[in-house]
């Protein structure tokens, strides 16, 4: 699934995905499409902007790119160095291109000599964010440097048991010098999730939360929403994605993306409200989806599930069917009448 990005226009799915969420190829096809087809030309379906192997961002921020572009990816995971002296933080890991870890210390090298990495700061479980940890540590064992010290909050089903990892804590600090950032929990797109706001640029470093092209999957959508609301309260000028392009106006885009999930919210809260019968996620797909081709209505599917199950935990609509599988499409969904 890796896409070559030079000299290249790449039209992509921006409709970021975990990797067990592809194991099929009709599953990603329909994905593939479905972000093509549901979003304005300039939302989801859009050429790639070509990101730099190596960018000093600010004076105390710089990205390296994964080298891992790919659909799940977009240009490549985005890794950041945090920090103006010796000791710098690392802000995810990439997925281990043997590549990446040269790139990784030729960019160490361009900060003079001694520099190295105290800290290694992980946003959440998925691969592309963790899976170079094992090339940083062997590199720091090879060369008689100090192993850094890894950061995470801990997820024993997904992480891997020889990693240690320090747990992180909600709100707690990390400082090294020129930067001090703060762990910020923000499940959704997975329920490990943490983005760090950086105090002295009034950034956020989103992870997948946010991403600097299109929008992201999530998995538990009452849950994202209010991961997006609490980064929104801090009224950031800037966003350091896990994915895609720096993000100027950063608050600007953290209300796009609430403002874009509340409104699918409010079309199947009007279609149930407008229907004399309950209605299964699939017959809600044919009413908002009405104008877009049949064969993507299965993908779009799952995302009004998700929709759904946060409007029954808001206690706005039920589930009538008896089938106990939450995301059974044969389940029938109708507005509670006290709701509306």
């Amino acid at each position: 699934m890796q896409v070559m990005m030079q000299n290249l226009e790449i039209k992509i799915n921006l409709w970021h995905v975990t990797e067990a969420e592809f194991l099929t190829k009709k599953y990603a096809a329909e994905n593939l499409a479905l972000s093509r087809a549901c979003l304005s030309p300039n939302k989801m379906t859009s050429v790639l902007q070509e990101i730099p192997h190596f960018t000093k961002l600010s004076e105390r921020v710089v990205r390296i790119l994964g080298l891992n572009p790919g659909l799940l990816t977009l240009q490549g995971t985005n890794t950041y160095l945090i920090g103006t002296g010796p000791r710098k933080i690392l802000l995810d890991t990439g997925d281990g291109k043997s590549e990446y870890i040269h790139l990784l210390i030729d960019s160490l090298k361009k900060f003079g000599e001694n520099v190295i990495i105290s800290d290694i700061l992980i946003s959440h479980w998925h691969f592309d964010h963790v899976g170079g940890i094992d090339n940083i540590l062997q590199y720091a064992r090879e060369n008689n440097l100090p192993s850094p010290v890894m950061h995470k909050k801990l997820d024993p089903e997904h992480d891997k048991s020889y990693h240690t990892f320090q747990q992180v804590e909600d709100n707690q600090i990390f400082r090294t010098d020129g930067a001090t950032i703060r762990s910020i929990f923000t499940p959704g797109h997975s329920e490990d999730h943490v983005a760090f706001y950086l105090e002295e640029e009034n950034a956020i470093f989103t992870g997948d939360t946010v991403l600097g092209q299109g929008t992201t999957k999530f998995e538990n959508l009452g849950e994202y929403i209010n991961s997006l609301q609490k980064l929104r309260q801090f009224s950031p000028d800037r966003l350091y994605p896990g994915h895609g392009p720096v993000i100027e106006k950063g608050t600007e885009k953290l209300d796009e993306y609430i403002t874009h999930r509340l409104k699918r919210e409010e079309e199947i809260i009007e279609v149930l409200k407008r229907t004399e019968t309950p209605l299964t996620p699939g017959q809600i797909v044919e009413v908002i989806y009405a104008k877009y081709p049949k064969k993507l209505w299965p993908a779009a599917e799952h995302g009004i599930i998700l929709h759904l199950i946060k409007l029954e935990n808001d206690g706005i609509v039920e589930k009538l069917s008896s089938n106990s599988d939450i995301e059974s499409p044969k389940g029938e969904w109708a507005i509670i009448n006290s709701k509306i």
